[in-house]
């Protein structure tokens, strides 16, 4: 019975390499399988995605709730868009038969109505503001994609605990008067 605690001793060391050298290639590939699903998170990925149907991008960012405000403000420049297009059209029709002395024709309660010089200048106030209904849905349109990259940049930023603003109400008394004065004051701790 005395080679029972040697054998079991020799046992064991021929054992434990081993058992190291698995414990080890269990850490390795649990290493490896936690960096293999920890995706980055691509602003590449979101901006192609926000750039092809507005609001997927932010959706991938997580940011969900700012899809209905994106489709409100395409809503709502769609409807300057076509309520200024119907103007415009009206007026330039109008425009049209009143120079051509047709006070009988599709618009004669505008032509009746309005001298072609009024007409003229309603037809350009509604270009003008179709133009510009134009431009602000391109601008809107940039800056979903823009919000998607900024978000998708900012996805990973770790925002400290200690980081803060506070804007309360201060009294400032100016050196040179020496009157008091209402003011606002804005602290930023980091």
């Amino acid at each position: 019975m005395k080679w029972l605690p040697i054998a079991v001793a020799l046992f064991w060391l021929a054992i434990a390499p081993v058992k190291t050298a698995k414990a080890q290639n269990d850490s390795i590939k649990r290493e490896v399988a936690d960096s293999i699903l920890e995706k980055k998170h691509s602003p590449t990925k979101a901006t192609i995605m926000s750039a092809c149907l507005p609001g997927l991008g932010q959706i991938y960012n997580h940011k969900a709730w700012k899809v209905p405000i994106i489709y409100a403000g395409f809503g709502v420049l769609a409807y300057l868009i076509v309520f200024n297009t119907n103007y415009y059209m009206e007026y330039k029709c109008a425009y049209i038969e009143s120079r051509n002395g047709d006070t009988a024709g599709n618009y004669a309660y505008l032509v009746n109505r309005y001298t072609s010089d009024q007409l003229s200048s309603a037809r350009e106030y509604y270009r003008r503001n179709l133009e510009i209904s134009c431009l602000v849905s391109a601008l809107w349109y940039i800056l979903n994609i823009l919000d998607a990259v900024v978000d998708a940049h900012l996805y990973t930023y770790n925002i400290n605990k200690n980081l803060s603003m506070r804007l309360e109400p201060d009294v400032i008394i100016p050196q040179s008067t020496g009157t008091m004065a209402g003011g606002v004051k804005l602290s930023i701790h980091f």
